[in-house]
């Protein structure tokens, strides 16, 4: 997010059209609660009505029941019992999976979604638009949002803020995972929507509106391109028992969709006493003639709004995202630096933590150094801070718990070193060189972690990171990433005259981030795309001929400098190898630290030399 949007945010404040007293949705509920307390108010009076004539009459309240043989009843009860149960079994298997929450059930609101204003903007105008849908349709002529589509990286807030939605409307949230749809059995998974969505207008005519929430809509309304090789295999199957298995597949394909597709289309249907009443009317129609004709119930526009959620909306079948069944589209980006900030206060306001924590600018370092976290991994950042200091004996969570945990979180738990000493020699080496590139190459780069602390398959690594929040890159900044993986590779062949298999994981990386320099993004000559075949960018610049050679050129290129550098700053790579050696692992300014203690002990017309063609900023 940018600046102008969230300055356009702050001045375009959703414009509602009545107040809290005056929303449909409330107004419809008042008058169902009535109608239920006159329901009841009838039975109540009915049963004393009855108990009162019986004891005037003088009979007893309740009718003598009649004798049975226990030899006819026994078996009566237990035929009945075995009717019972299998009726109930057929039907419980295509019940609808969903789960129901009152809105004092959900114990958030929206502004516990934070981090992302602009879509929270864009869900109170649905919530207004779905409170005043009747004023909205009658006073201006307009069709209210039926349904919102939630797109984005897991961990973007998709479903709390849809739970944030049914709260601050004030209606049920009937949540159910699109998981819990898929059946065995042939025409199962049709019932179960039919069931849902007849459950979503029940409650909606019953509280005077609903809100329905499908998670990972993509499990079942995935485009339905293969219906037809299914319905094939449907009618090849040679298997006994695989014209139903094969059945459910080709119902999964198509069948699935199209119900969806229906479905999302009847909110409106006429329900109940409307329904029976239409077709008592209908028939009566048959036999008068047109001036006679009995008039119809009109249905009665559900205040239904349905809400689904998907990681992968480009798989989604097309026919369900036209206007008028997801009317929306709201893409849940990772926050930028200022939406991290926020996040970082909202969840430190609910756990203990230390007064020095409390400082903007320990905040503002949290926030910088989770770029590309989602909502949720900074949460449980936070939590994992929260172990630390527990672990240590303190109830309050430090800055230094914090940074751990990050550490912990991004580059994995580590391991004991125990390597010989050569290996300690030539992997702590190895990392220096990254770092010395990076810091001499890379300036506005910020240097993380240093370590030669086994970590998962890592012997040792190099976390680095932007100083801010970059959306796009330049040649420079490639290629300058391009040296840095090299700077390991480099390291072992200056100080033992050979290399050895651990720089592996880095060339694979500098061909990577050079293949995309040559094949994606036309930094070295040819404006050619290899992207635009839909092969992999990598794959492709390999096995063309002129494209490899542009390749060769860019990593030999790098290796050179990244060779220029180490080899005119042999003493700063040294001072990180025996840092490392020391202390196995440094972190953050620890690094930057070592590096300016070996440049201030030099003499002072001494200052890093660089190739002819870096600059440091």
């Amino acid at each position: 997010m940018t600046g102008p949007v969230v300055d356009h945010h702050l001045a375009d404040e959703p414009t509602t059209l009545a107040g809290p007293t005056g929303h449909d949705v409330a107004t419809d509920r008042e008058r169902a609660r009535r109608r239920r307390v006159l329901r009841l108010s009838a039975v109540v009076l009915a049963v004393e009505a009855w108990v009162i004539g019986r004891e005037l009459a003088g009979l007893p309240v309740l009718p003598t029941l009649p004798t049975v043989d226990p030899l006819v009843l026994v078996p009566s009860l237990f035929f009945a019992a075995l009717l019972v149960l299998m009726v109930v079994m057929q039907l419980g298997g295509s019940r609808s999976p969903h789960v129901t929450f009152r809105p004092e059930q959900v114990d958030v609101a929206l502004a516990d979604v934070v981090g992302i204003d602009p879509i929270v903007e864009d869900v109170r105008r649905s919530i207004d638009l779905f409170r005043t849908h009747r004023q909205f349709a009658a006073q201006m002529g307009g069709a209210a949002r039926r349904g919102l589509l939630f797109e984005g990286p897991p961990g973007t807030g998709k479903t709390l803020t849809a739970k944030a939605m049914a709260a601050e409307a004030g209606v049920p949230f009937l949540f159910v995972s699109a998981t819990s749809f898929q059946s065995m059995y042939y025409g199962a998974t049709a019932r179960k929507i039919r069931q849902y969505f007849k459950a979503l207008r029940i409650a909606a005519r019953k509280e005077g509106g609903a809100i329905g929430f499908i998670e990972e809509i993509d499990a079942v309304a995935m485009r339905r391109g293969g219906l037809l090789a299914a319905q094939g295999t449907l009618l090849a199957s040679p298997v006994p028992g695989g014209l139903v298995r094969d059945a459910a597949i080709s119902e999964g394909t198509g069948g699935v969709v199209n119900e969806l597709l229906v479905q999302m289309q009847s909110f409106d249907e006429p329900m109940g006493a409307d329904r029976l009443v239409n077709r008592v009317r209908s028939a009566v129609n048959l036999f008068l003639p047109p001036h006679r004709q009995l008039a119809l119930r009109k249905p009665v526009r559900a205040p239904i709004l349905l809400i689904a959620a998907t990681n992968r909306a480009d798989s989604l079948d097309p026919a369900l995202l036209r206007p008028g069944r997801f009317d929306r589209r709201l893409t849940f980006p990772e926050p930028d630096a200022l939406g991290r900030r926020a996040l970082v206060d909202h969840f430190l306001a609910r756990r203990a933590h230390e007064a020095a924590l409390d400082a903007p600018a320990l905040r503002d370092r949290v926030a910088a150094a989770t770029t590309g976290w989602t909502p949720v991994m900074i949460e449980h950042l936070l939590d994992e801070a929260l172990v630390n200091a527990l672990r240590r004996g303190a109830r309050a969570m430090s800055f230094e718990d914090v940074e751990r945990a990050r550490i912990t979180q991004m580059v994995g738990i580590g391991h004991p070193v125990t390597y010989s000493r050569a290996e300690q020699e030539l992997i702590a080496t190895h990392e220096a060189g990254h770092a010395v590139v990076a810091h001499l190459v890379a300036p506005r780069r910020v240097l993380e972690v240093l370590t030669i602390v086994k970590r998962g398959s890592a012997l040792g690594l190099l976390a680095h990171d932007d100083c801010e929040d970059v959306y796009t890159r330049s040649d420079a900044d490639l290629r300058a990433l391009v040296q840095i993986a090299m700077g390991g590779w480099v390291a072992e062949e200056l100080f033992f005259g050979q290399t050895s298999t651990g720089p592996a994981s880095d060339l694979a990386a500098a061909t990577r981030t050079a293949a995309q320099m040559v094949g994606a993004a036309g930094m070295t000559g040819s404006l050619v795309s290899f992207a635009a075949t839909g092969r992999d960018v990598v794959e492709a610049v390999i096995a063309d001929s002129r494209a490899r050679a542009q390749l060769e050129e860019v990593l030999d290129t790098a290796r050179a400098t990244a060779r220029r550098v180490l080899a005119s700053n042999r003493d700063l790579v040294e001072a990180l190898r025996d840092a490392l050696l020391e202390r196995h692992e440094l972190i953050g300014d620890e690094i930057t630290d070592v590096l300016q203690r070996a440049l201030a002990a030099r003499q002072p017309a001494e200052p890093p030399v660089l190739s002819p063609d870096l600059r440091v900023a």
